[in-house]
């Protein structure tokens, strides 16, 4: 018995250690959010970091400032969903699809 729990613990310990690796390089993936048909754009890295937000000329209206602020507004929640559902995929492997609190 005693055995099997070594390796039990050593295949637990690798999994681990995998989770962590896989959690790191969701920091190096970049994401893009768009609104308006690309008239904003946000940049965001695979740990919901935001890195860039990119607003066109046309997109901004001295008279219709609420619009601006829907576009940016929409852009950032499209690339936070986009960067959920790459946290999902890659970390989902690990978890079985289970959400673990804490974890991404």
């Amino acid at each position: 018995m005693s055995n099997n729990m070594n390796q039990m613990m050593k295949q637990v310990k690798k999994m681990q250690e995998q989770m962590l690796k896989a959690q790191e390089e969701l920091g190096t993936k970049i994401i893009e959010g768009t609104a308006g048909g690309g008239v904003v754009t946000v940049i965001v890295n695979g740990h919901k970091n935001v890195q860039s937000i990119s607003i066109k000329p046309e997109a901004v209206d001295p008279d219709d400032i609420e619009m601006l602020q829907d576009l940016v507004l929409t852009a950032v929640n499209d690339a936070l969903n986009k960067a959920d559902e790459l946290a999902n995929k890659d970390m989902g492997k690990f978890t079985g699809g289970m959400k673990i609190p804490g974890l991404f």
